[in-house]
């Protein structure tokens, strides 16, 4: 046996484990892991500090999962968006490939926890209608596998998979989405990252939330990736108690930077049944973002978005408070100084092609308020009402 299923079979499976580990009551336990699986890899385990720690509440059942029975199991609508098993076409030039239901740790808050734990992987005859699909459908020209998790299929299967899809001329991008560099790094071998290099361009989203899961073990992980080419990008949700928190997601997001993992996405959290109790509010998602720019570098600040529900795909969100104006005459921006600038529209003969978005602001309307940008230069152009640190003198364009 491999060592790294050998780490991964000393997890925590059974509710009599973890109340002997952690003093808790077993028979609470039972009651949430017959319906949503339990497991917690030793990595995992050695990163709680205490109970109701950011990490204990991502991987310990919570009573709180049973109480959620009005959600929805498949809120997304993966299972109408799935035109053959395990394939999600949801974008017009990019799929998603569910290849296993088996993760390394089974978190309380998964967007499939209809699904994750279940037995068994993407079979050949399965494998093969998927494949049959791609070729079909020639505006796909990019795939992304998960499940579960890809990275806890065994090396061969994982290369049948990617050989397979490398038979489609048209698809140039394969992405695989996982947890395992942060919960089981010992799968992280030199075998794989030979094999998966075969196939570039391949590149990898890594899933985490808080700065404790990047021991020096993880970060180890995922620098024999980076070293194989494959360029990583984290995605994080926005959980309570957990990570909504500026300072937590500053961590968090410069650990990810000091181990070659690029912030990606901050996703709100999905309103799947069973996981309601770790949503926060929309604002509680702005205000990180808010918190983040202009205070750290822009490689550091992720995408914050809602994957809508019924179906609706990412939404990026920013705070508001950006884009204070924009006209025919240029836009009014705030910056994270809580300063305004002008930055003016090219002057053109010729009828603009777009609309202009509808920018509201309590700002609108009032020259007093454009005042705030500071009058640090002679009025040469007319520019005084909006402040000539706004955008210059229009002498100097």
């Amino acid at each position: 046996m491999e060592d790294w299923r050998q780490v991964l079979a000393q997890s925590i499976v059974k509710p009599k484990d973890l109340a002997e580990r952690f003093g808790i009551d077993e028979k609470e336990i039972e009651a949430i892991v017959g319906p949503y699986p339990m497991r917690i890899t030793p990595t995992v385990l050695e990163t709680i500090k205490s109970k109701d720690d950011p990490i204990w509440k991502q991987v310990v059942p919570d009573a709180a999962e049973l109480d959620d029975i009005a959600a929805d199991d498949d809120p997304l609508e993966e299972d109408l968006m799935s035109p053959v098993p395990h394939l999600v076409h949801r974008y017009p030039d990019r799929v998603l490939l569910m290849v296993t239901n088996q993760c390394p740790i089974y978190c309380r808050f998964c967007t499939r926890k209809r699904l994750v734990g279940k037995p068994g992987f993407l079979k050949k005859g399965e494998l093969d209608r998927a494949i049959d699909y791609l070729r079909e459908h020639k505006e796909v020209r990019d795939v992304i596998l998960s499940g579960g998790d890809p990275l806890l299929l065994p090396d061969h299967l994982l290369e049948r998979i990617l050989k397979a899809l490398r038979t489609i001329p048209h698809l140039e991008i394969i992405r695989i989405g996982s947890r395992v560099p942060g919960t089981l790094p010992q799968r992280i071998t030199s075998q794989l990252c030979d094999m998966v290099k075969k196939y570039h361009p391949i590149y990898m989203n890594l899933h985490f939330n808080h700065p404790d899961e990047l021991t020096p073990e993880v970060k180890a992980a995922c620098g024999r990736l980076a070293d194989a080419g494959i360029p990583l990008g984290a995605q994080t949700v926005l959980l309570k108690g957990v990570n909504d928190d500026p300072e937590i997601m500053k961590r968090l997001v410069h650990q990810l930077l000091l181990a070659r993992v690029k912030p990606y996405y901050l996703y709100q959290a999905d309103l799947t049944k069973g996981t309601n109790h770790f949503r926060t509010t929309v604002e509680t998602g702005l205000r990180i973002i808010q918190a983040l720019q202009g205070h750290t570098s822009g490689m550091a600040v992720p995408h914050f978005v809602i994957d809508a529900p019924g179906g609706g795909g990412k939404i990026p969100l920013l705070p508001d408070n950006y884009v204070v104006h924009l006209d025919e005459d240029g836009a009014i921006l705030r910056n994270y100084e809580d300063k305004t600038f002008h930055y003016p529209q090219p002057k053109s003969d010729h009828r603009r092609e777009l609309q202009l978005i509808d920018v509201r602001s309590s700002l609108d309307g009032s020259e007093e308020a454009y005042a705030t940008c500071s009058d640090s230069y002679p009025d040469r152009d007319g520019y005084a009402a909006w402040g000539n640190s706004c955008g210059g003198d229009a002498d100097d364009l």
